[in-house]
């Protein structure tokens, strides 16, 4: 599957989205979205047409209606594989990890969001991870992300930690100088 190109404008959008979706399971109006990334209403409808064209983004019509990210919203917020120079930060517990170097991130269930699990693939050793610590990935190099996520399982065979995602953040897009 290629890669769906995202506008920072979308991504900042879909990624507010993913977050109120996870908080409240249910749809999430126009009007939430909107606050929560500091945009006019209108604005997000039109980037929600865009959205939904991709099909990223389902509309649920109806008092209780709203939008909903569809699998592939996950898919096409799944952070790039890592340039092997780039250095993504890796924090465990708060603190730095200097010796591990992130080399891939991925949303493992997106078929079922509310169970959102990022599983990070270490170039280094997840032997000091224990289940329940929290773990911060990011910002990556081209969308910026960061994962937070509280430290659900690991493999230590791959070195691959897997992460109850508590949030997801992109930030807005910087205006050019």
């Amino acid at each position: 599957m290629s890669a769906i190109e995202l506008t920072p404008s979308q991504k900042t959008i879909l990624t507010a989205l993913v977050n109120l979706h996870r908080e409240t399971e249910d749809a999430v109006k126009g009007e939430d979205i909107a606050a929560e990334v500091d945009r006019n209403p209108g604005t997000i409808r039109n980037q929600m047409q865009s959205l939904k064209a991709l099909q990223l983004v389902e509309g649920v019509p109806g008092p209780k209606g709203g939008y909903k990210p569809t699998a592939t919203a996950f898919e096409a917020l799944d952070v790039q594989k890592m340039d092997s120079a780039a250095e993504v930060p890796l924090f465990h517990n708060g603190e730095a990890v200097e010796e591990s170097n992130v080399e891939e991130i991925d949303f493992t269930s997106v078929h079922h969001p509310e169970l959102c699990r990022a599983e990070i693939h270490l170039r280094g050793s997840v032997r000091e991870f224990h289940e329940g610590d929290t773990v911060r990935v990011g910002p990556t190099p081209l969308s910026k992300l960061v994962v937070e996520g509280t430290l659900d399982g690991k493999d230590d065979t791959s070195n691959i930690l897997i992460l109850k995602i508590d949030s997801m953040e992109a930030p807005a897009e910087e205006t050019a100088h």
